[in-house]
């Protein structure tokens, strides 16, 4: 049971992490600033889309 709510864990994370790429591709931030969040939420997947989540653009 342990790898079945792992493996929804992952995927649930999978797509936020997705959700937060596309949202950050389409704010009105500067290109460098979008690289280095998407950096940010791919290198570091659940502590990256919390601080981006707090922190990121809005726009």
């Amino acid at each position: 049971m342990g790898f079945e709510v792992g493996g929804l864990l992952g995927l649930i994370i999978l797509i936020l992490d997705i959700w937060a790429i596309i949202k950050v591709a389409q704010s009105s931030g500067s290109t460098i600033s979008k690289i280095l969040w998407i950096l940010i939420i791919l290198l570091l997947p659940v502590v990256g889309l919390i601080i981006w989540y707090l922190l990121g653009p809005k726009g």
